[in-house]
């Protein structure tokens, strides 16, 4: 039998030692740990950083590329994704500039109209939509022998006429008759641009006689220079009472303009002013039984007055030319200040009515 001290004879391993291998061990693993945390941040902030001149390559690829592709960094040039979204030429794109110019262009959008001011200025004005619009085919309009004639199906449907004042001196109605024209625009009078009196035109009374008697149908006109309602009242009472007496087949009419080359009344009126004086006008002659109407350029009828508050009323255009641009309505167009008709001496206004008024 052996004895319990037998037992002490087999060797025991040292408390000391044991610990010392535990410490080593543990200090192995926490290097492991920070040798990996490390590295993956490196390879982290690696990854989207190109290198940079001095820079070790190959500190940017991440781990286990080493050992397949060593410090062969690619460019982006060299990647084939890039092929994937090719880039439109540049000289195939319209300039920005170049683009809005055809876009905003006036003279090309169909949505404005040309207006040339007394200084001879351009300015693109853009059209009413909720104005009353002309529908004239013009393809359809002849000039015959320098007078203008609108037909519709083979049919002539337009009256041709000339406006007088006393700058024509004597006119021959029975050749005027015989030259083709219709019916004759006699100025009645006009109120002075300076002092504001009012003047009977030197030859309206005999002018007036003569074309009814020559049969021509007869329509009048005053120039105006009011500055207040008022005033276009008194004006249109002054035609109303000098044209009583006569047989008037086409319109009364309102005529306004600047002088050119001085200052006249009118030249302070606000677009609102002239209005009002128009509208004035204009009643009190419609309600005395006659057929008011409107005179005007193109630049004044769009500029001068408001159109939205005179749409009721027709129109006497001024336009000099082959073709009036004007886009809203007119029943009259005075297309010719230099022509030549038969019984008149010198040069006179030619006319276009697309309305017999004789009729209405």
């Amino acid at each position: 039998m052996r004895l319990p001290e037998e037992y002490d004879d087999e060797p025991k391993m040292n408390v000391s030692a044991v610990y010392s291998i535990i410490g080593v061990a543990l200090f192995i693993a926490v290097i492991l740990i920070l040798v990996l945390v490390i590295n993956h941040e490196n390879a982290g902030s690696n990854s989207g950083n190109p290198v940079t001149p001095g820079q070790d390559a190959s500190s940017n690829v991440q781990a286990g590329s080493e050992s397949t592709n060593p410090g062969n960094i690619k460019s982006p040039d060299d990647l084939d994704f890039w092929d994937m979204y090719p880039v439109e030429s540049k000289e195939s794109e319209p300039k920005e500039e170049e683009t809005k110019e055809e876009v905003l262009d006036p003279s090309t959008d169909g949505k404005h109209t040309k207006v040339i001011n007394a200084a001879g200025e351009e300015e693109w004005v853009l059209i009413n939509q909720y104005l009353t619009k002309n529908n004239y085919d013009f393809t359809k309009l002849v000039c015959q022998s320098d007078i203008m004639k609108y037909y519709e199906e083979g049919k002539l449907v337009s009256y041709a006429g000339v406006d007088i004042s006393e700058e024509q001196d004597y006119v021959d109605f029975v050749k005027v008759k015989k030259s083709g024209i219709d019916f004759v625009m006699i100025r009645m009078g006009a109120r002075t641009y300076s002092t504001g009196q009012i003047m009977e035109d030197d030859y309206f009374a005999d002018n007036i006689k003569r074309a009814t008697d020559a049969g021509l149908d007869v329509g009048v006109y005053f120039f105006s220079q009011a500055v207040t309602e008022a005033e276009a009242e008194e004006e249109a009472k002054t035609v109303i009472k000098k044209i009583k007496d006569y047989k008037i087949t086409y319109p009364v009419v309102f005529k306004m303009s600047y002088i050119s080359n001085d200052k006249s009344r009118i030249d302070a009126l606000s677009k609102e002013e002239k209005t009002k004086i128009a509208e004035k006008f204009l009643e009190t002659i419609k309600n005395a039984g006659y057929v008011p109407m409107v005179y005007g350029t193109k630049e004044w009828l769009i500029k001068q007055v408001d159109l939205t508050r005179l749409n009721e009323y027709d129109f006497w255009l001024s336009q000099p030319g082959d073709l009036p641009d004007y886009p809203y309505k007119f029943t009259m167009w005075q297309y010719g200040t230099s022509s030549a008709i038969d019984g008149i001496a010198g040069q006179t206004n030619l006319n276009i009515s697309f309305i017999d008024y004789s009729e209405k």
